[in-house]
């Protein structure tokens, strides 16, 4: 017998397109997957790591802090609240009032609030004045000499350090500048 021969089906040129697009982004899926899936753990692995390695130094008390530089100019001053949310600035040496400081003052009463708190959690009082340091490369910092606390204004930019800076030649005349130190 005989069958006759039945001609192949045609198949459109759109529709083969389509069928091998579909097959080339599956296959490109496949191959990508496990790239991602890869990159996905090495880039877990560098956050974990970074983070213990972050944790072990805290852990281990190590200070990864620049050494300062010499101490050009020092000043002692203490800080009150004046009438009207002013922050009254005074002479820690002296107690001659220098300076009545109105408006937010935003910058100046977060650093004096930060190293405050410290002082109100070792239970101690506003009496020992906070000591302002000018350094020869041009760092500010302010230390509590209650707590050792210390923030460095340079941190800040340069706008917020220099509220600082002005306190440095406050009530003095150019004959009574703040006192020189060498010592680091």
């Amino acid at each position: 017998m005989n069958t006759p021969l039945r001609p192949a089906p045609v198949v459109s040129a759109a529709r083969s397109a389509a069928t091998s697009a579909a097959t080339s982004a599956t296959a490109s899926a496949a191959l990508h997957a496990p790239i991602a899936a890869r990159a996905g753990w090495v880039l877990g692995a560098v956050v974990l790591a970074t983070l213990l390695g972050v944790t072990a130094v805290r852990v281990s008390g190590t200070r990864i802090q620049e050494p300062d530089a010499a101490s050009v100019s020092t000043r002692l001053l203490r800080f009150d609240d004046g009438p009207q949310g002013s922050v009254r600035v005074f002479d820690g040496r002296t107690g001659q009032h220098l300076q009545d400081l109105h408006g937010e003052q935003g910058f100046l009463r977060g650093a004096l609030r930060a190293l405050a708190r410290e002082r109100r959690m070792r239970e101690l009082g506003p009496a020992l004045p906070f000591e302002l340091n000018a350094r020869a490369d041009g760092r500010l910092t302010l230390i509590d000499t209650a707590t050792q606390a210390r923030v460095d204004l340079e941190s800040f930019g340069p706008t917020n350090a220099a509220v600082f800076a002005r306190m440095l030649s406050l009530g003095l005349t150019s004959s009574a500048m703040p006192s020189t130190r060498t010592t680091p």
